[in-house]
């Protein structure tokens, strides 16, 4: 190489985009993911054991996939080729074997083939990659956004490791926004730097290619430079509307306005708010305001949370939607969270009542002398359908702690319950 194109790569790569020129060159250097780079991690462990062999990297946009691959294959010292599952076909996997092949052969260096988006190769693309892996020809990196249980064929996920990745945390964001500012030579203001924090939503590519165009001609970048690159402008949402707008959400759905609490959902996707925490608010509302009045509630909030989790955004707003709008039309019923508030003012209370015996268990000889257990009577050799007994300790014999309201399923249960209170009574 001469002196011209030494010159020629400074310049090339100082046109690299800033998430490109702030790529880490080691473990040490890689922002977020500890529970794979951390001291024990499996990626620590593959860079002391010097082979990388075959790994799939499963995360959202943004959280390091390829700045993973590229520092073990520089870390081991292998020749990374990296192909895109959209853009490259079965040719160019069997020039990059063969490539392989000729370097192992004349140069004693081993080769990580990267494939990008690796979910996007079809079944032939896979499969032409089993025998490099079977011979250990290769070593194999798959990137991809998508569950690869799905994607990835059974033969190429057996002889690979799935790990995944999260999404990058506030401080994780926080670290590779300093590092882009300094990089920049630019001051950014609070308020600009809080929108780029909510903008990324885990995605630190995102959040440095925002920061790149907003400082362009600029020293000092402010929320307007920033709502300029992203072409969209940047909603108040402060700690205080972090509060407010939450609360404002949750009393929706709870009153039982849809619309309403979809407006509030929609402020809070747009202004970067944690879909996560959403689907978590959700998931206690369900529970807390609707309850046994419609038992699918709950089921439905956490698959949703779960489908948040498993997708991202922007299409985790679709279950979240689904999820809001079920659960402000649902009947609703506090009835489980205030009965399990007042069992628990009771066993706060000094003095907390014995166990009767007969619910006891009687687990030695001495336990059963002593009349442990005496008296059971087996609720499915009764005849009557519920309350075929006494569970409350005497003292607490009057408490009636769940009390169903008249509202939806609830309805029912709260009718089967007085029979059955009353039936009990009846055999004093």
């Amino acid at each position: 190489m001469d002196l011209f194109d030494e010159s020629g790569l400074e310049n090339l790569a100082g046109r690299a985009p800033l998430a490109e020129r702030l790529r880490p060159a080691t473990l040490d250097e890689v922002v977020g993911q500890p529970h794979l780079t951390g001291e024990g991690g499996p990626l620590r462990l593959v860079v002391e054991r010097g082979r990388i062999g075959s790994v799939v990297l499963w995360g959202p946009p943004g959280t390091g996939k390829t700045t993973l691959a590229r520092v073990l294959a520089n870390t081991v010292e292998e020749e990374f080729v990296p192909l895109s599952a959209v853009t490259s076909g079965v040719k160019d996997l069997r020039a990059a074997l063969d490539g392989a092949r000729e370097r192992l052969k004349y140069e004693g260096r081993g080769t990580l083939v990267f494939v990008d988006e690796v979910h996007r190769f079809n079944k032939n693309q896979q499969d032409a990659l089993l025998p490099a892996l079977e011979e250990g020809l290769v070593d194999f990196i798959g990137a991809t956004t998508e569950n690869p249980s799905f994607e990835v064929t059974a033969p190429l996920l057996s002889r690979s490791r799935v790990l995944r990745l999260r999404s990058l945390s506030e401080g994780d964001l926080g670290l590779l926004l300093d590092r882009g500012v300094e990089a920049l030579g630019v001051e950014v203001y609070d308020d600009a730097r809080e929108y780029l924090l909510r903008l990324a939503g885990g995605d630190g590519r995102r959040m440095l290619n925002a920061l790149e165009v907003a400082a362009a001609g600029t020293k000092r970048v402010e929320v307007a430079d920033v709502e300029r690159a992203v072409g969209q402008r940047a909603l108040r949402y402060g700690r205080e509307e972090h509060y407010d707008v939450i609360s404002a959400f949750i009393k929706s759905v709870r009153g039982g306005d849809p619309d309403a609490a979809l407006h509030y959902l929609a402020r809070m996707l747009e202004a970067g708010e944690d879909p996560v925490f959403v689907a978590r608010r959700l998931v206690i509302l369900a529970s807390e305001d609707i309850g046994n009045a419609d038992p699918h509630g709950l089921p439905l909030a956490v698959s949703a949370a779960e489908a948040v989790r498993l997708i991202g955004m922007p299409e985790g707003r679709i279950p979240l939607a689904q999820a809001t709008t079920y659960l402000a039309s649902a009947p609703k019923s506090n009835a489980a969270y205030t009965g399990i508030n007042a069992a628990l003012a009771d066993v706060r209370r000094e003095n907390t009542p014995e166990i009767p015996m007969h619910l006891r268990n009687a687990v030695t000889g001495l336990m059963k002398e002593e009349g442990y257990g005496s008296g059971y009577r087996y609720a499915h050799a009764d005849e009557p359908e519920g309350m075929n007994d006494r569970y409350l300790p005497e003292e607490l014999s009057d408490r009636v702690y769940y009390g169903p309201k008249e509202s939806g399923a609830e309805a029912e249960i709260k009718e089967r319950l007085q029979r059955w209170r009353g039936e009990r009574e009846n055999r004093k």
